[in-house]
């Protein structure tokens, strides 16, 4: 490892953070300036002037891209540090950090600003562009801002704060380099979006494009929170209860269902409704109406506290029994155990699922299922291709928010298949001491995942050191849904 610093002030507090070789290149670097020579990682640390207007005194720049005379390279790597730099404690923003010869002041700062800038110095692009192929990193502490410039008394007591942080920031930077080396990479197919997903999600698209903001939607439209972000910058409103939602507004219910009540509830309050259920959990309603209308005892597998179970069990809440494991299986009974059925969540594990329903099975003879299988095809899909990457991985990686039951899944298929398994929301949640020694990674994301998530993770894994990306396709997917009138 080679870290670079321009400023003997600056030498010190990294020293004082790694024992890794520290090169001063000194003040407004030039292309004169000689790079220190091979192949391992290479990183800029310092000190810089903030210029966007959210970035403090002592807050971190973990640079995207280093802009230049000239100059123009990209970071991949930056998601992981940061977040690494995040769970150190340190306030930290990844974005743009430019280098000038002269300090930029009033004006200039302004410019930078408007460009999306986070941060300027004067020597991160000339190594940025001497780097090459090496894994390649830039931080930088914030010791100025235009608020608070260097020409103030207070740039004595700010530049000791940023030197501070600059040594702890010299840690982490040391923990990222021990996860650098060369690996390969493992890409499950099919993974990320499903139909349901992507029509629930086109569903808020076009209600937002056709009668504008703001539209309500009742609980999360899918389980991921980049998803819900980026939806609520374009003016969608989401909401837990119908309660919150203004007489005569628009709403969208979620991919995940709802209850009966729920919908009476709409209809009672003037609602306009656009229901953005996924049809196959639409199908798993109209089993459970079936089957209650011959009174049986319906057992629903599934996880009580699930959206989606929560609107099944609502269609017939005198009939369906939740069970939610074998234990469950083991002890639930039935008014009539000649009149019982089951149904299942659309988002289990498929091997767990059909465990529970084999007990249920042998306890109840007469059972009977639906006529097709509930588990969505997505899922099994998803589920077949972790098991397939899992066994060539020492890691596997699912892209997925916490509350993704399919998500979740995928992690246990993948442990059960003898990988070490972890959920994160996108690359900045992927610990470095997850990678240390680890040569083979597989990824995949759950089916509620944006595919540009997996893409980002790949390309950060990648800065790490050579990598060899390959996709492992279990089954090709092409079904699509059709939208419900109100947008189509």
């Amino acid at each position: 490892m080679t870290i670079c610093v321009a400023l003997r002030a600056e030498a010190a507090a990294v020293r004082r953070g790694t024992a890794a070789p520290v090169t001063r290149i000194g003040m407004r670097a030039t292309r004169a300036h000689q790079v220190p020579s091979g192949d391992g990682p290479l990183a800029v640390l310092g000190v810089a002037g903030g210029v966007a207007p959210h970035v403090q005194v002592g807050d971190v720049v973990v640079a995207s891209e280093v802009r230049g005379d000239g100059i123009a390279v990209a970071c991949p790597a930056a998601p992981l540090l940061a977040g690494a730099l995040r769970r150190a404690g340190l306030t930290v923003h990844v974005g743009p950090l430019a280098t000038q010869a002269r300090l930029a002041r009033g004006q200039g700062l302004a410019t930078l600003a408007m460009s999306g800038v986070l941060a300027v110095d004067m020597e991160t692009a000339v190594v940025a562009e001497n780097a090459g192929s090496r894994p390649f990193v830039a931080v930088r502490v914030v010791s100025d801002t235009a608020a608070q410039p260097l020409t103030r008394p207070s740039i004595v007591r700010n530049g000791y704060r940023a030197l501070r942080t600059l040594s702890r920031a010299a840690t982490v930077v040391e923990q990222w380099v021990a996860a650098a080396g060369p690996r390969t990479l493992r890409l499950a197919a099919p993974r990320s979006f499903c139909a349901g997903v992507e029509r629930a999600i086109d569903i808020v698209e076009r209600a937002l494009d056709r009668y504008g903001a703001p539209i309500y939607v009742r609980r999360q439209i899918v389980h991921n929170a980049h998803i819900v972000a980026a939806l609520e910058r374009r003016g969608a409103i989401f909401v837990d209860e119908l309660e919150q939602v203004p007489d005569g507004a628009r709403v969208i219910f979620a991919a995940h269902g709802v209850t009966p009540e729920v919908r009476d509830d709409a209809t009672e309050r003037g609602l306009s409704v656009i229901d953005a259920t996924c049809p196959l959990v639409a199908k798993v309603h109209n089993e459970v109406r079936r089957y209650a209308a011959r009174d049986a005892t319906v057992f629903l597998i599934g996880h009580a506290d699930h959206e989606e179970v929560v609107g099944t069990l609502g269609e017939a809440p005198g009939n369906v029994v939740v069970v939610d494991d074998v234990r469950a299986a083991q002890r639930v009974n039935a008014a009539d155990p000649a009149n019982v059925a089951y149904v299942m969540q659309t988002t289990l594990a498929v091997d767990e699922a059909e465990h529970i329903a084999s007990r249920l099975r042998e306890r109840f003879p007469a059972l009977v299922g639906p006529r097709s299988d509930d588990i969505c095809y997505a899922t099994s899909n998803r589920q077949r291709a972790v098991r397939d990457i899992a066994a060539e991985s020492d890691l596997v990686l699912v892209v997925g928010s916490p509350n993704s039951s399919n998500s979740l899944r995928l992690v246990e298929v993948a442990e059960r298949a003898g990988a070490a398994a972890h959920l994160v929301d996108d690359a900045s949640q992927v610990r470095l001491e997850w990678l240390h020694g680890v040569g083979r990674v597989g990824i995949t994301a759950g089916a509620s995942a944006p595919p540009y998530l997996v893409g980002e993770l790949v390309a950060a894994l990648s800065a790490l050191g050579h990598t060899d990306v390959r996709e492992m396709r279990a089954v090709e997917e092409n079904v699509t849904f059709t939208l419900p009138r109100e947008v189509s």
